[in-house]
């Protein structure tokens, strides 16, 4: 087997690890909600695991769930809204080991918690202290802002593409496509396949001088918005193969 293919086998789109890493930032994502974080936060807590796996040539001796309870620790600090490591510990536990009694302040709690922050450490130099994001939500916002103007009002009320936009968004965090793809790449693709899914047509698209999305997105293409919204795809057929 050669070289390029045994590393496509371990990080493709079916592989263990993949499915390791979505089962992960799935614990990522509820873990946060229990633990109340915003949506900002969550995002930047996922887009530190992803960056931290893809900046390791392998999974290696990291445990992804520790490292997923350091991410959303050094998340919360990144975006200003702090969480204790015992909270992140006693959600983290009670998701893991939902049968389990709540862990006693024993010396396997302290050593749990100092694993969270040496982890924290290692990962700031592995990512070389670059933990704060640009993510798509901001464009996203202002790309359905614009639509909206666009559209008709009754149509746009009656259609949810606005929140299938979002819910397509939260959902392509399982993936790596926040480290793969600009922002607002990101935020188009969503957008185009959330108006796909309900079969809403952009008014006077045809008659355009470009295409919509090249009014938010200059340096984007049709095929990058494909290949986006083929990768978000795969999170959900990812999803159906594991549930």
């Amino acid at each position: 087997m050669e070289p390029n293919q045994a590393a496509s086998d371990q990080t493709g789109p079916g592989s263990a690890e993949t499915r390791s890493h979505f089962k992960v930032t799935r614990f990522i994502m509820e873990a946060g909600v229990k633990l109340g974080l915003h949506s900002i936060p969550v995002a930047t807590a996922c887009t530190i695991y992803h960056s931290f796996f893809t900046a390791t040539v392998a999974p290696g001796p990291y445990d992804p769930y520790l490292v997923a309870m350091a991410a959303l620790y050094l998340a919360g600090k990144v975006e200003e809204q702090h969480l204790r490591t015992r909270d992140i510990i006693n959600v983290s536990h009670r998701y893991l080991h939902p049968k389990s009694d709540p862990l006693e302040l024993d010396s396997h709690f302290w050593e749990l918690r100092d694993s969270i922050v040496q982890c924290e450490l290692l990962m700031l130099r592995v990512l070389g202290f670059r933990v704060s994001f640009r993510h798509p939500h901001k464009y996203l916002l202002h790309y359905l802002l614009s639509l909206r103007r666009w559209m008709n009002r009754h149509s746009w009320e009656r259609i949810p593409v606005s929140a299938a936009a979002w819910a397509l968004l939260r959902d392509s965090y399982h993936g790596g496509l926040c480290v793969r793809y600009p922002p607002q790449h990101v935020a188009v693709a969503v957008l185009d396949l959330a108006l796909h899914c309900y079969g809403v047509e952009v008014p006077v698209h045809a008659q355009a001088q470009k295409p919509w999305w090249q009014v938010f997105s200059e340096d984007l293409s049709k095929a990058q918005i494909d290949q986006i919204v083929l990768d978000l795809i795969q999170i959900y057929t990812l999803d159906a193969e594991i549930s």
